[in-house]
């Protein structure tokens, strides 16, 4: 109450619910309760209480459900992206090579890259934390054009909304078929920490760039040890 005492509801926006149900993806029962709870507050202050709220800005925002797993994404999908919005490929790109959701990624500035660093947002903490910018990163970021202080600029002082972003990406993957339904933005995030683990990193390192849960790395990178031990024993085979 006390921090929130001040603030108008009314200008609750869907986007700004969508964008925080996205930043809780890794869980999403948490994630679902709170567009749950947004939604019963909201039909109660309107419905009950007579509050003049409009439209209800959690009503119809998907859930994640119970069994919902984002998958790591194939080298197939990850080479169709040059056939993508400009856009897309650039939100994918830093997800990618940053380890960050997609909101976090479609927020980066500029300026939170300095030479061989940069600044991540950690969603869940709130807090912004320096790792290391990887080269290809750095190169992406010094030939993409300015248009704003964002990467993915709006304007000259805001970023693109998570909305515009997803909904182009779901338009790009509608287009590949039935097999590409199932991979969202967060997979990138996922196939970050299989690459990562492909390569050789300890659970440790990679939580250094993902910034994630130990349980979360460990079990994406179980499923790339898979990958490369079971190469490693079929090769032995030839």
């Amino acid at each position: 109450m006390e921090r929130n005492l001040k603030k108008d509801v009314r200008k609750t926006t869907r986007q700004g619910v969508r964008a925080i149900h996205d930043s809780l993806a890794e869980t999403p029962r948490k994630a679902d309760w709170y567009v749950q709870t947004i939604s019963l507050l909201w039909n109660y202050a309107k419905n009950k209480r007579d509050w003049p709220l409009g439209e209800n800005p959690a009503s119809g925002i998907d859930l994640f459900g119970k069994q919902r797993e984002f998958l790591p994404w194939p080298e197939w999908l990850v080479n169709k992206l040059d056939t993508a919005l400009e856009n897309v490929r650039a939100d994918a790109e830093l997800i990618r090579a940053t380890g960050q959701r997609p909101n976090a990624a479609i927020r980066m500035w500029f300026d939170h890259f300095h030479c061989e660093t940069m600044m991540v947002l950690d969603e869940k903490a709130g807090e912004m934390i320096e790792v290391f910018c990887p080269i290809e990163l750095r190169q992406f970021i010094a030939d993409r054009s300015r248009v704003g202080a964002h990467v993915l600029a709006k304007n000259l002082t805001e970023p693109l909304g998570y909305d515009a972003i997803e909904k182009a990406f779901r338009a790009w993957r509608k287009g590949l078929g039935e097999k590409a339904q199932q991979f969202t933005l967060h997979g990138l995030r996922k196939l970050a920490i299989v690459q990562l683990a492909e390569a050789g990193c300890t659970g440790a390192e990679i939580q250094a760039v993902t910034n994630q849960s130990a349980e979360m790395v460990a079990y994406y990178r179980s499923r790339a040890n898979r990958v490369r031990l079971s190469k490693a024993a079929q090769e032995q085979r030839t």
